[in-house]
């Protein structure tokens, strides 16, 4: 039986993609990812667990925590396992099978299985990563996680949980960006993601309206970028529509640079391309229920970098 539908995309050259809850009939259907994706990398000493799975053990570690499946118009391509453990959650086996790489699966199940972890209150998620791979120890740290501490060529890595809000109408999401607009300051980078009326450019609203800012804030999809002037003396909110461009290096024609430290720059659609813009920057994706008459958002705003970690309480009292 097919477990719960998480995200639903479809991927540049037309095929769906969904992702769900693994479910203990998917055991053997992950375990041959698994197995697929890890016997395509180099061989290492000593080799990966992961070359020795199997489908028992998968099915007993979704049974301890849980896991989430990708699936490419219904065929397998990836998996994500995850652990809890008093408040201390673990990633494993994060597979994307040979043929479905490079197309951005393995980001979106582990951006899924953190916001997962963020509902269910955990505060705080490692994994191990192998020194012998710097590709993937460095995916990881373009992901927010930082070296906690190694084991010979084994590194533990790990990542402070985004803070997850529930927003029932427009109004609610409007108004969290109200709130937010009191923890800004000059040079603060925020990155917004979300699908099609998730719900940016009106959490933006609502922050331009926190900040006091000029000028009506809507989305500047043609325009590509908007500077809002403060009207009481505080930083500028320079709004940025990320969804036209194809790479940092477009990004980077904009010159944000000469107003990033003065302003407050929010860039919609900047993930995987505006991260270059400040290595302290708050992570921003928005959610809609997959029912089109339920209006319910979840907001998850991931803070990475010490200026948004030293101000996580602050985030969790909005």
């Amino acid at each position: 039986m097919r477990g719960t539908l998480l995200a639903e995309t479809t991927l540049g050259d037309g095929r769906r993609l969904q992702v769900v809850n693994a479910q203990p009939g998917d055991a053997e259907a992950m375990t041959a990812v698994i197995l697929d994706a890890f016997r395509s990398r180099p061989p290492v000493d000593p080799p990966p667990p992961a070359l020795f799975e199997t489908v028992d053990a998968v099915r007993a570690a979704l049974a301890r925590g849980f896991g989430v499946i990708a699936l490419v118009d219904d065929q397998p391509a990836g998996v994500v396992i995850v652990s809890i453990d008093d408040g201390l959650a673990g990633i494993h086996r994060v597979s994307v099978r040979p043929a479905y790489q490079q197309l951005g699966i393995a980001s979106l199940m582990v951006s899924i299985a953190l916001e997962e972890l963020s509902l269910r209150s955990v505060h705080s998620v490692e994994l191990i990563a192998r020194e012998e791979f710097p590709q993937v120890v460095s995916w990881w740290h373009r992901h927010g996680f930082t070296e906690r501490g190694r084991n010979g060529t084994s590194l533990t890595l790990g990542q402070v949980l985004p803070v997850s809000f529930r927003a029932a109408t427009a109004d609610d999401t409007r108004d969290l960006g109200r709130r937010m607009a009191g923890l800004l300051r000059r040079g603060d980078v925020i990155i917004a993601s979300g699908d099609l009326g998730a719900g940016k450019t009106t959490l933006t609203q609502g922050i331009g309206e926190g900040m006091d800012v000029g000028g009506a804030v809507i989305s500047p999809t043609f325009v590509l970028s908007r500077v809002h002037r403060s009207r009481n003396g505080g930083p500028d909110l320079v709004h940025v529509d990320a969804y036209r461009l194809g790479s940092a290096a477009e990004l980077d024609d904009l010159d944000l640079d000469a107003s990033t430290d003065d302003s407050v720059t929010l860039v919609e659609w900047g993930t995987g391309v505006a991260e270059g813009l400040s290595d302290d920057r708050l992570e921003v994706d928005i959610r809609r229920s997959l029912d089109p008459a339920d209006e319910t958002r979840w907001i998850f705003l991931n803070p990475v970098g010490e200026r948004w970690r030293s101000v996580r309480d602050e985030l969790e009292a909005l």
